[in-house]
């Protein structure tokens, strides 16, 4: 039998600190994560589930969106992936005797981490208005609430339906349909807070708003750029696909403000070899000042239009628009002032463009390293017109490759998960379904906050995530969340917005993606699309958590039924019950999902059609691919100030918090650090282990403070500094968002640092 969870929150704010490790996996980390998971499931268990996930007749891992090759260990997982398999295949379990036990009050006062450890929800749960617990209540009750206040709202604009990355494609697909039929386009996602920019950059620059490589692109390519992202914790088995092109020739640049252990050296316990030395990944490692992406690849494109021979003339003649106009603004670059924005040398960036030109199949991977500054969308255009300017979309071995932080967040975009939707997609839906789906764009993230802190909102229904936790300006987004009528969360554990609540409150516990999937239409499977474009099917095998547990599929079609009453000729109880007729209805709805039951009959699944990387077709505008042209920006650093990013520890998965350490970074037990340069803590008169309060200082002359926090002198870039996430997100405020996407500009916060006693 499992260990019990934790009875006591423990302190967060005193870590141990060593040195960062060199190095990533190995056996440190087979034995971390199967230490973890023993003390979830137990041996048996352990063993059971461990073995299937990511196998081809197994489920996809609840973790990453990084896909699977075809070929594939009997231990296709990472050591995060095994931690969240863990936390979803848990022996623990939060009854109603629990909440009996605690108050709202005092889960109020729990930290995430103690939250998420009690276990498995088994009932659904509900506060009722001026209620101090949550009591246990039936599932048809439950749906009655749901109607009762959406039924009272004077417009379905009131509403808001939120999505969390890790619900299935069939689930999206019928969530998205209900709130439609219902009469809104209030679908925002976890999209509008990590990869937003990314998908407004490449669908105007390419048409796709998704990454051009599959898995074997990378095997093959010459070169492989990785900005603003930590493979080592974020998506570990990104790491056997570098180690494989590096195998193969690859050449590596790292682009980063912090040097991360995955990137420096990579030891696969799946081979001799990564037992022991294993292998360097990194052959360039340019330590960037935060913000400085688009100035270097701004600058890197002027050289490139400087270099004899170097522009794939043809490419650019042939599939490309606004070529001049880009070309006059690059040709602007200005070393001095891209070495300032940068921190970089000018030798740094002579040694990457050699290796540019050195290459003949580029490919560019970035995760929220770049997504989440004010000027994240340019960014990520630059980067595109440096790909273009050589050719290297469209091509094998070359491309651009947005590194998707949740498994199928990608999918749910794809089913129809926007704010924003396309008019195309509305049409087929309306074609399909016989309704006529609104046409006025919804809310996102930030204006869904907004709306709600305004009263324009009045229920807020969550399918999956932790949405307190996860978004920005965390005291605006609470008093947001309890100015709703009814707030509802899809869940499988417990988290910090189960305890920040509207008037009245559910909790709807759900099967999780290990779990057995039993309807009245016989063993059911759901499907997802990875990083990449894949689809795949994904089947559980263990017995649910609980008895009163329902599948997101069925939930959401018995709430439709129940809100929609008899007049929606939508067959949601055919949908509840079997769910290939869902994929009959994508395939009619969704391109690139034609016969999709008898496709995704394929253990390796299909992939989803690309034209920029099928046959360099690009759906802009203009027909073509586009080269763009912007003015350089980057984040001006006041005297005294550093610029903060916010980041994940290692024994995190987004709002999950699995335990205390970082070992990437030598922090031991402990959360609430500052990893500031050793010179700049030394000029700010702090030294290393003592206390420090962040406060944030905006352009509008507000401020916000974070109290408390272990000063860690690391060789993090000068003038920059790193802390994890939630704990942080009360620096940034609502409004300080990307331009165009409106994503949350968590990684270039300018702070000050003052000096404090331990919290």
């Amino acid at each position: 039998m499992a260990a019990k969870p934790p009875t006591g929150d423990p302190v967060q704010d005193a870590p141990d600190v060593t040195p960062p490790p060199r190095s990533a996996v190995g056996l440190p980390a087979v034995g971390h994560s199967l230490r973890i998971a023993q003390q979830q499931m137990g041996v048996r268990r352990t063993a059971l589930t461990l073995l299937r996930v990511n196998q081809k007749d197994g489920f996809d891992c609840p973790g990453c969106a990084w896909p699977e090759p075809e070929k594939r260990h009997k231990a296709e997982f990472c050591e995060n992936g095994a931690k969240a398999v863990a936390e979803e295949a848990t022996l623990r379990r939060v009854t109603p005797e629990f909440f009996a036990a605690h108050p709202v009050a005092d889960l109020a006062t729990r930290s995430g981490y103690w939250l998420g450890q009690q276990g498995r929800l088994t009932h659904p749960m509900y506060l009722p208005e001026g209620a101090t617990s949550y009591e246990p209540v039936s599932w048809d009750r439950a749906f009655g609430i749901i109607a009762e206040e959406l039924g009272a709202l004077s417009s379905p604009d009131e509403a808001v339906f939120y999505t969390s990355g890790r619900t299935s494609n069939e689930a999206a697909f019928l969530y998205q349909l209900f709130a439609r039929e219902f009469g809104t386009n209030n679908l925002p996602d976890c999209s509008n807070m990590c990869h937003e920019s990314s998908g407004s950059a490449l669908t105007e620059t390419l048409g796709v708003g998704k990454g051009s490589v599959l898995l074997k692109d990378l095997h093959t390519a010459d070169l492989i750029i990785v900005a603003g992202q930590n493979p080592g914790t974020n998506h570990p088995r990104m790491l056997a696909a570098l180690e494989e092109a590096k195998a193969n020739g690859a050449k590596v640049i790292s682009i980063n403000p912090l040097p991360e252990a995955g990137l420096e050296r990579f030891k696969n316990p799946q081979t001799p070899r990564g037992l022991t030395t294993g292998v360097a990944i990194t052959d360039l490692f340019l330590q960037i000042r935060l913000g400085g992406d688009q100035a270097l690849f701004r600058l890197l494109n002027r050289l490139i239009l400087e270099t004899e021979g170097a522009v794939d003339e043809e490419f650019v003649r042939e599939h490309t628009h606004g070529f001049e106009e880009f070309a006059a603004t690059a040709r602007d670059a200005d070393w001095d002032e891209t070495l300032r924005a940068t921190g970089l040398d000018r030798a740094e960036i002579d040694r990457a463009l050699r290796m540019v030109l050195a290459s003949k199949r580029t490919i560019v991977c970035w995760a929220m390293g770049l997504t989440q500054h004010k000027h994240s969308v340019p960014t990520i255009r630059e980067v595109v017109n440096f790909l273009l300017l050589r050719g290297n979309v469209g091509r094998p071995g070359a491309g651009v490759c947005p590194v998707r932080g949740h498994s199928n967040v990608q999918g749910d975009r794809t089913m129809g998960i926007f704010e924003r939707p396309a008019p195309a997609f509305l049409d087929a839906l309306e074609r399909e379904f016989g309704f006529a789906p609104p046409r006025e764009h919804g809310f996102d993230v930030v204006r869904a906050i907004r709306a709600l802190r305004d009263g324009q909102a009045k229920v807020f229904f969550a399918m999956g995530g932790n949405f307190v936790a996860a978004s920005p300006d965390t005291e605006v987004t609470e008093d947001a969340m309890r100015t709703a009528r009814l707030t509802v969360h899809v869940s499988t554990k417990l988290n910090r917005s189960h305890v920040v609540t509207g008037a009245r409150a559910l909790i709807l516990p759900t099967l999780g993606r290990t779990e057995r999937d039993l309807q009245a239409g016989g063993p059911q499977f759901v499907t997802v699309e990875d990083s990449m474009g894949m689809v795949h099917a994904s089947r559980g095998r263990l017995e649910p958590a609980g008895p009163q547990l329902l599948s997101e599929p069925a939930i959401v079609a018995r709430l439709a039924r129940r809100v929609l009453g008899p007049g929606s000729r939508t067959p949601w109880e055919e949908f509840g019950q079997d769910y290939a007729s869902i994929r009959d209805r994508i395939a009619a709805v969704i391109p690139g999902f034609e016969d999709f039951n008898a496709r995704v009959s394929d253990p390796s699944g299909f992939a989803l059609p690309h034209g920029p990387r099928d046959d360099r077709t690009f759906p802009t505008t203009t027909g073509k691919a586009n080269f763009t042209a912007a003015p350089v920006e980057y984040p001006e650093l006041p005297e005294g100030r550093l610029l903060l990013q916010t980041l994940r520890s290692h024994d995190q998965y987004n709002t999950t918090i699995y335990g205390l350490d970082d070992r990437y970074r030598g922090i031991k037990n402990g959360r609430r650090v500052v990893l500031v340069h050793p010179e700049d803590a030394r000029e700010l008169g702090l030294a290393d282990g003592s206390y420090a309060d962040l406060i944030s200082e905006w352009t509008d002359g507000s401020e916000r403070r974070a109290d408390g926090f272990r000063v860690v002198h690391y060789p993090t870039a000068r003038g920059c500094a790193a802390a994890y996430y939630p704990e942080t997100n009360v620096l940034v405020p609502l409004d300080a968002t990307a331009d165009t996407s409106n994503t949350p500009a968590s990684k270039s916060v300018v702070i000050r640092l003052e000096r404090s006693a331990p919290a």
